[in-house]
């Protein structure tokens, strides 16, 4: 659907449109972009095509808080139904825009538009960080603490232990962690979307195989069964990447969701990896048929133990979420946008019902 055609369609809209967050930051446009700065608009248009009584839609919103990778420059939406409002979870802050049409609204339809700005992210692990976050214990303890998909008992512990055995620092114990879901797991192109995340079931089955959701919440469920505080944090790829094709958007970005780890070290704050996907540089990376051995492949996975490329928007890091107003009970994680009628919650990966349609462009400095 066309930008013109949707705005002129949603009779009744609400229009809301955020600024100054550049000043706010104490930089100018200009000067992010100096300094290593790039800037992109992603916009998120959704119908639901055959709604059933009331209606509702939530859509994952950036970062609540600005990091040094990400900052939030601008937020617009335009709905047909009632006014939408931003919604704050209070255990993880994950900011959600909630959305709700009355019985009578034929095809109702919402659009979000979100300006954003990003740096590539690298930790360096040799010396303690200077810009290191520090994190009070309590909210490192969130962050330690099991989901119903990411559990640290029984057999997550065991393996936990196994792997981590001998080693004294939580950056050796992650990088233990790290090393081997990138030797045990594989991508399974089969898996739908990003995956589930369950990860005792993974071990209990031995079935390592599945997508990013599958294989970084393993990384996290490890490393906190081992002491040390990580999170998935979950997103979209919003550009190319520099050095490797399977790790950038590909066109359309609507598909393009895909969720990243990190863990925490007092030396050096959050650290981010991504062993997931040096899975799919396996997988993937032109010409297909790499192996761990593979130069390319060597090269991912020792660069995604601490750097993130930030082709990529950061939605939040949240588990076991209850949507405001939402009739369904509560999702793993939010990466998708949701939607739910009379009828039940649709489903986000069938396009059948409910369709959405996500663009990024980058903007010039």
């Amino acid at each position: 659907m066309e930008r013109r055609r949707f705005l002129e369609s949603a009779a009744g809209s609400t229009f809301v449109w955020l600024t100054g967050l550049p000043e706010a930051m104490g930089m100018t446009t200009a000067a992010a972009s100096m300094a290593g700065w790039r800037q992109f608009e992603v916009t998120t248009r959704l119908t639901v095509l055959e709604p059933a009584g009331p209606t509702r839609a939530w859509v994952p919103m950036p970062l609540a808080v600005d990091t040094d990778y990400q900052k939030r420059l601008g937020e617009e939406w335009k709905s047909n139904g009632r006014k939408p409002r931003l919604w704050h979870d209070e255990r993880y802050g994950a900011r959600v825009l909630c959305a709700e049409w009355p019985p009578e609204q034929h095809a109702p339809a919402l659009e979000v538009v979100c300006r954003i700005a990003t740096r590539d992210r690298s930790a360096d692990l040799a010396a303690a960080s200077l810009r290191a976050t520090r994190e009070s214990p309590e909210h490192l303890r969130t962050f330690l603490q099991p989901s119903k998909l990411i559990p640290t008992d029984g057999v997550v512990a065991k393996t936990s232990q196994e792997i981590t055995q001998g080693k004294s620092t939580d950056v050796e114990r992650a990088r233990a962690i790290y090393e081997w879901v990138v030797e045990n797991t594989f991508r399974d192109p089969k898996v739908k979307g990003c995956g589930t995340g369950d990860i005792r079931t993974m071990l209990e089955t031995r079935y390592l195989g599945g997508k990013c959701a599958d294989l970084n919440a393993l990384f996290v469920g490890l490393a906190r069964a081992a002491g040390v505080p990580a999170r998935e944090i979950y997103g979209l790829r919003v550009a190319e990447s520099k050095e490797f094709k399977s790790l950038g958007r590909t066109g359309d970005v609507t598909k393009a969701q895909h969720c990243r780890a990190e863990f925490y070290d007092g030396q050096h704050g959050w650290i981010p990896v991504d062993p997931a996907d040096v899975r799919k540089v396996v997988l993937e990376e032109p010409p297909t048929g790499r192996t761990l051995d593979d130069e390319v492949v060597r090269k991912a996975r020792q660069k995604l133990f601490g750097a993130w490329e930030m082709n990529y928007l950061a939605y939040n890091w949240a588990h076991d979420l209850s949507l405001p107003g939402a009739a369904s009970g509560s999702l793993p994680f939010l990466m998708y946008p949701q939607a739910e009628t009379g009828s039940g919650r649709k489903d986000s990966l069938e396009a059948t019902t409910f369709k959405y349609e996500i663009a990024a462009r980058e903007l010039s400095g």
